[in-house]
């Protein structure tokens, strides 16, 4: 008699009474949600001359996160570190190819297309604030500027790619990997846990960023200074031109 063959990880979960192995850490999970806030605020406060103190803020905030994920990436727990997940394109098509016949297999961290992902979106982001910096910071005209928005669309998109998998992910292997991000804990095999979640790190994590976003707050500019800055640049030049 024939009987269904059933992964590991839905064994796993399958069991009565039995806890989902710890997979992400909260360092990994706590930068997750501060770059999606930070890059989401950033991008909708991109045009709005009102809200430039928090788009810069936000933009600061994405550096520092991408800064410390790298890091992370080295030094982190098993499944948080790049040699544990990233495998190259060539990994990532067979695994796409694998999807489409019906026959991949869940993998406890990031599979491999995902991590490629992964990748270029922390290569984006690095891209988008660097060129956010210089164009706050007056450099090469135009030119960054144009660079900045031209990077930040192209991140937006593959956040909606990213999205779209993770969705479609979640329905294909009956694991729900939004909530996992926030629980840190998948359907897999016990042995692909971890040991340590590092709450004290997230939480360090977390008050720094709050704190910075404080120390902004406080040297903010009065309301109406920016908009008294504005108008005395534009009486300037109106000056000039009279003159002229």
């Amino acid at each position: 008699m024939k009987t269904a063959s059933v992964s590991p990880a839905d064994a796993a979960s399958s069991r009565p009474g039995r806890r989902l192995p710890l997979i992400w850490d909260a360092p990994v999970r706590v930068f997750h949600w501060l770059a999606v806030l930070s890059f989401a605020g950033a991008y909708l406060t991109a045009e709005s001359e009102r809200w430039r103190l928090v788009h810069v803020t936000l933009g600061y905030t994405l550096a520092g996160l991408v800064a410390f994920r790298v890091v992370w990436g080295f030094i982190g727990t098993r499944h948080a570190r790049f040699a544990s997940f990233v495998r190259g394109p060539a990994a990532a098509v067979a695994y796409l190819r694998a999807l489409l016949a019906g026959k991949s297999a869940p993998h406890p961290g990031h599979n491999p297309a995902g991590a490629l992902a992964i990748v270029a979106l922390l290569a984006l982001a690095a891209g988008v604030t660097a060129t956010g910096w210089l164009t706050y910071a007056e450099w090469g005209g135009d030119r960054f500027e144009d660079m900045h928005e031209a990077l930040a669309n192209l991140m937006l998109g593959l956040v909606g790619v990213h999205v779209a998998a993770v969705v479609i992910s979640s329905r294909l292997y009956r694991d729900n990997l939004v909530r996992a991000m926030f629980t840190g804990r998948k359907a897999a095999p016990p042995y692909e846990g971890i040991h340590r979640a590092w709450h004290g790190l997230a939480v360090l994590m977390l008050a720094t960023v709050l704190g910075f976003w404080w120390l902004q707050w406080l040297d903010a500019p009065p309301p109406g200074a920016s908009d008294r800055s504005h108008a005395s640049e534009r009486a300037g030049h109106d000056e000039e031109d009279d003159d002229d």
